[in-house]
């Protein structure tokens, strides 16, 4: 890092702390769920959901690997000054006001609501007869035969709770001896959560179960039942001695994984009684402020079945994507031919408002099916069950031709779909690489070679979204098409960067982390703080969904500090400090969320009126900077810098709606001074994007 970068100390106290600035997160995505001016109602429900599976996330992941440094005695503070104990502590104190804030907004504002459109969450005591009758023909039919009572006494010890299992805790008694029992019932996860007992009307499964426990205990007394989850750390762990490897260590750690993992959560049912509730917490071993009590149902996860619901009305109007214009005279081509169209420009495209399946998807398709490509090399991170991605790598391995897929086993949560994947290409004949020892692949590329009349051609797509159709529709991101030799050839050196041995660094359209990506962005930075001082146009924009790296952080306080107009659009995670006295006065933070996920990542820099501007795959992260294969493409076209100037000119307008951060605190801003909604982003770019035309 250069003078300009190492000038006057920085406050220690500069970094707001990167979990608690997560917890804020979720809090935006409880206010969506609160949201009754812009949220229909089903989609207010969804974000109930969104919000509990967030959290799910957090603690396997988060919360445990905080607690795993806190069991080894690690005493080192985090770089926002706070001791592993004490954060641990703050963090579950906000997590149960958010968790009883979340319980009372479904309790007492979306379950009324819904139930006043017809759409209800019952007690077993809420069914008709009729119904009584049918969800006891349902529970000896198809209930019944799939559930195991485990019973605890000197014979048998208490069972293991798998995490994020949904249980009934059972207490009871024996008539002849008198004496007390435990049993545990596990809720069968491969059932619907709420079963439907009429056209709009749903019932907890565990209310079933728990209404028909004297067929599971027969001639015992039940004296009370209640539910309960438990959340234990998910966060898989390999050595990585080789590649050649990887893929059986990875399959053998999901298998050890299955039990041991130690627990960072309770959730009970608020009814439970103390007795049961005390046996609970030490046979589960937690602490009194890992338990959170809260009024059933417990997981609202669950609520994500209203997303099948025929009730249009009550979720966002339909949006169907629109073909890119200048893809559009390739799409109506017979055959379609979208290596014409990239031949005579540089395309770039914005899902879900432009179509994935007629961009990305057909691109892919096209090179799989066309006999001039003679290869094919993909990377995938996360992809679908049933991917035309997957289907077409296939096709093109089977007609002959060179197909190369990078496959991130590693990618949290999805290790099994990816393993069963990377499988099914290399039966298929697909050479699969897993990327490279110690480092994840997370750019996203493609890459065809095509032999032309004029000798081979390489054309790619540089996205900063997974090839995933389903995610494509719900995720915004953005993409480049591009037959551009100086960006295909960094390409084609990155795929040989990850397939074979070499120490390729440089790169003269791309930054790729690990090695020189947060250098890149540094000298930007630097770059414009030196035109602020000589007087010349600068500014820096940013769009992540999360910003935590320090050095980088350092350098936008830096700026700030110059006079440099800093604008950061996070969805995320924010560890800066915007609007703080004597640091930060020139930085603006916002956050946006809508229908749609923002997910795409954006480097805009002013560069003295000639804007250089990157779109990619990586975050403002340690993770992305240091321990993942990222890769950002510069745009040269003006169409797409004016593009992207026009989105943060949208996102920054005082009249769309958004969050702002000022210090560490989150500020909603959904109404104007008269009462009115505010614009929405995503809205009006649904809107543009349908009346745009070819330019």
């Amino acid at each position: 890092m250069t003078e300009l970068l190492e000038e006057q100390p920085l406050p220690e106290d500069r970094y707001f702390d990167r979990e608690l600035s997560w917890m804020e997160f979720n809090k935006r995505v409880l206010d969506q769920a609160e949201d009754r001016t812009r949220v229909p109602l089903i989609e207010r429900a969804k974000f109930l959901a969104i919000f509990s599976s967030n959290l799910d996330e957090f603690f396997m992941v988060r919360i445990a690997g905080l607690k795993r440094r806190i069991d080894a005695g690690v005493a080192q503070p985090s770089v926002s000054g706070i001791m592993p104990k004490d954060l641990h502590e703050r963090l579950l104190a906000r997590v149960a006001e958010l968790v009883v804030e979340q319980s009372d907004l479904f309790q007492h504002d979306v379950r009324p609501a819904l139930a006043a459109e017809g759409i209800e969450f019952l007690r077993w005591d809420e069914l008709t007869a009729t119904e009584k009758d049918n969800m006891r023909t349902v529970f000896s039919e198809r209930i019944f035969p799939v559930l195991t009572p485990l019973a605890v006494d000197s014979s048998h010890p208490f069972p293991y709770i798998s995490g994020l299992s949904l249980n009934l805790a059972v207490l009871l008694r024996n008539p002849t001896t008198g004496a007390r029992q435990f049993a545990r019932i596990k809720v069968p996860p491969l059932l619907p959560r709420f079963m439907a007992v009429a056209e709009g009307r749903y019932l907890p499964l565990e209310e079933i179960i728990g209404r028909h426990l004297g067929q599971l205990f027969t001639g015992m007394h039940v004296i009370s039942h209640t539910t309960f989850r438990v959340t234990r750390n998910e966060d898989i762990e390999v050595e990585e001695d080789d590649a050649e490897n990887l893929l059986t260590a990875l399959e053998r750690e999901l298998l050890r994984s299955k039990v041991g993992r130690p627990p960072v959560r309770l959730e009970v049912q608020d009814d439970i009684d103390d007795a049961m509730l005390t046996m609970l917490k030490n046979e589960v071993d937690v602490r009194e402020d890992e338990v959170f009590r809260l009024p059933a149902p417990l997981d609202l996860t669950g609520l994500f079945l209203l997303g099948d619901s025929p009730r249009e009305d009550l979720k966002y109007p339909n949006f169907l994507p629109t073909t890119h214009p200048e893809l559009a005279e390739a799409e109506t081509a017979s055959p379609a031919d979208m290596f014409g169209a990239l031949q005579k420009r540089d395309v770039l495209v914005q899902h879900p408002y432009d179509s994935f399946a007629t961009s990305v998807q057909r691109f892919i398709e096209q090179a799989a099916a066309d006999p001039h490509v003679l290869a094919l090399k993909q990377t995938l991170y996360r992809t679908s069950g049933d991917s035309p991605i997957i289907d077409a790598l296939i096709e093109a391995a089977a007609a002959g031709k060179q197909v190369l897929a990078i496959v991130e086993i590693k990618a949290r949560f999805d290790e099994e779909n990816n393993i069963t994947w990377a499988r099914k290409l290399e039966r298929a004949g697909v050479h699969v690489g897993y990327g490279m020892v110690g480092l994840k692949t997370h750019c996203k590329l493609s890459l065809v070679v095509r032999d032309e009349p004029g000798g081979l051609k390489r054309y790619c797509h540089i996205g900063t979204g997974n090839y995933n159709p389903k995610t494509a529709r719900q995720y915004e991101d953005l993409g480049l098409l591009t037959s551009n030799p100086i960006i295909t050839d960094d390409v084609a050196r990155l795929f040989n960067h990850l397939s074979g041995i070499t120490q390729q660094r440089d790169y003269r359209r791309l930054l790729v982390a690990p090695h020189g990506l947060r250098s890149g962005i540094l000298e930007h930075i630097e770059a414009e703080i030196a035109n602020q001082r000589a007087g010349k146009p600068a500014g820096i924009r940013i769009k992540v969904n999360s910003l935590v790296d320090e050095a980088t952080t350092d350098a936008l306080y830096r700026a700030s500090m110059a006079g440099v107009p800093v604008e950061i659009w996070v969805r995320g995670i924010c560890t800066i400090r915007p609007q703080v006295p004597g640091l930060s006065e020139n930085i603006k933070v916002r956050s946006i969320l809508g229908r749609f996920l923002e997910h795409s990542r954006i480097y805009y820099f002013h560069n003295k009126g000639r804007p250089i501007v990157g779109i990619g795959s990586a975050d403002l992260m340690h993770r992305n900077l240091d321990r993942r294969v990222e890769a950002i493409v510069g745009l040269s076209q003006q169409r797409h810098v004016d593009q992207i100037m026009d989105l943060f000119d949208l996102a920054f307008a005082p009249d769309t709606v958004h969050w702002s951060l000022t210090d560490s605190t989150w500020t909603p801003h959904l109404l104007d001074e008269e009462g009115n909604p505010l614009n929405d982003l995503q809205e009006t770019l649904i809107r543009q994007f349908s009346n745009r035309r070819a330019r």
